[in-house]
């Protein structure tokens, strides 16, 4: 009785769709299309929020899944990426196993973004670039948290950031805090991509790039584009 409620939650999903028409052979072109769409989207309506919000999913040691919300920070045709501490749960994870899958929703749009592949640790001057290039509070917070290690309450976490911001005082020079040990990025190198568009009646538009060669996701050779039904 309790899940009433859920059930008759529905909507009819009036999306733009997604035509054959409108792909290209490689998928980079329109993955970076939906993403400045999202941002541009939250900038003028404000029913976007986060529109690089991206659920990132790893296997444990046990083959069992594990799923979290990170923010895409950059795209190329390398893949996409993302920043974290290595020594995290994910990291830990990806150490083990780098098989990662990745999902951006943007529920306003009726659209959502999949890639699936292994992921890849970025290179020490990336990480150091786009670390120096966050706030100093987000810097400092880097060094508070020991990311996915337990904490006895929030007060602990509060004092260890101020220790930190005793330690690294705002200077306004953005290597005025240092990298922590184990700071660092992955980039998802991707084998299938695929876009989904929501339609009425839930005849939802789903397209796929599924990986045939070596390439960027910029290069129609290494790709073959398919549509899967809803």
């Amino acid at each position: 009785m309790g899940t009433d409620r859920y059930r008759r939650l529905r909507a009819d999903y009036d999306g733009e769709g997604l035509d054959e028409s409108q792909c290209p052979d490689a998928p980079l072109t329109l993955v970076q299309e939906w993403l400045d769409d999202a941002v541009r989207r939250q900038a003028e309506r404000g029913d976007a929020p986060e529109p690089m919000a991206m659920s990132v999913a790893t296997v444990d040691a046990d083959g069992l899944p594990d799923v979290r919300t990170v923010l895409l920070r950059s795209l190329d045709e390398r893949g996409p990426g993302f920043f974290t501490s290595t020594l995290s749960t994910k990291g830990r994870q990806l150490a083990r196993n780098p098989g990662v899958a990745v999902c951006l929703a943007w529920p306003a749009m009726f659209r959502a973004l999949r890639l699936r592949g292994y992921a890849e640790q970025l290179p020490d001057e990336e990480v150091l670039a786009y670390f120096r290039s966050r706030p100093w509070g987000a810097r400092i917070g880097a060094h508070a948290s020991a990311q996915s290690q337990p904490v006895p309450d929030r007060a602990t976490l509060e004092t260890a950031y101020q220790e930190m911001a005793r330690r690294y005082p705002d200077t306004g020079s953005p290597d005025d805090v240092p990298v922590p040990e184990g700071w660092g990025g992955y980039r998802v190198v991707a084998d299938r991509v695929e876009l989904w568009a929501g339609r009425p009646s839930r005849l939802h538009d789903r397209i796929v790039w599924e990986r045939v060669a070596p390439g960027g996701l910029d290069d129609p050779r290494a790709w073959r584009r398919t549509r899967l039904a809803p």
